[in-house]
């Protein structure tokens, strides 16, 4: 009995240890994203000082505050739109994008070892969906974790964490979320770069200069097309069997 207990230990500590890191990965990004977005400008401006290096610097934070579940991913890129454009906005937030799908994949990997994949396997629907993503093709899991990676809403450092854990592999992770991600990216660096066109220094002045009806519009055409990518992933989701049908209407 004692041996046994011994045995258990670690995969309960490493266990304990991975439902207190999805605690702190689902409530800091938001308010870390509240607290980027107030500091817009200054943080922008302090980018933008730095001709040779400030690119560089903004995909290095990117990665390392999105891998270790610090700040969101949809903050992170509406600065690099603000301050890089459209186009080198995108690419850097893409690039960061993939360095902390990889620091947050490896990283929960290492913690987690194989104590997850049997706490997964004890729920029906958990077992199927780790199943599919573990047990399939390379193809297949690229696929399906780029339906999951599409939605909006779809929170990047619990994926990480989730996937890391159950035992996905690491290219069609990195792929599916390099193509998952883009639609979303770059529609958020889009609106980033055009709020930023208007020569605003940050959000407060945005809305103070340019008025309300702009600022409506923009975030009307912004959530529409948050909305149609969000609407063509469930569609899938469901597709794939990863997501519950709605029950027919009567």
């Amino acid at each position: 009995m004692n041996s046994e207990t011994q045995t258990n230990s670690p995969s309960n500590f490493r266990r304990n240890l991975v439902i207190a890191l999805g605690v702190l990965w689902v409530t800091l990004p938001p308010l870390m994203g509240f607290w980027l977005l107030g500091e817009l400008g200054t943080v922008g401006d302090w980018l933008k000082s730095q001709p040779d290096f400030g690119l560089l610097i903004f995909v290095g934070i990117f990665a390392l505050t999105s891998g270790f579940g610090l700040l969101p991913t949809y903050a992170q890129a509406i600065l690099g739109g603000w301050v890089f454009g459209v186009t080198m906005g995108t690419a850097a937030a893409m690039c960061g994008l993939l360095g902390g799908a990889a620091i947050g994949f490896f990283f929960a990997r290492i913690i987690s070892g194989s104590s997850i994949k049997a706490f997964i396997d004890r729920n029906p629907r958990g077992r199927v969906i780790r199943s599919a993503l573990v047990e399939s093709s390379q193809r297949r899991t690229f696929l399906l974790i780029l339906l999951l990676r599409l939605p909006p809403n779809s929170p990047f450092a619990i994926a990480n964490l989730a996937m890391g854990a159950s035992g996905v592999r690491a290219m069609p992770l990195l792929g599916g979320t390099a193509l998952g991600m883009f639609p979303r990216t770059l529609v958020t660096c889009g609106a980033a770069a055009a709020a930023a066109a208007t020569g605003a220094r940050n959000f407060q002045q945005l809305f103070a200069e340019t008025g309300w009806g702009w600022i409506a519009a923009g975030f009307i055409s912004f959530i529409i097309a948050l909305l149609i990518i969000r609407s063509v992933s469930i569609r899938a989701l469901k597709s794939a069997g990863l997501m519950e049908q709605s029950p027919p209407s009567p």
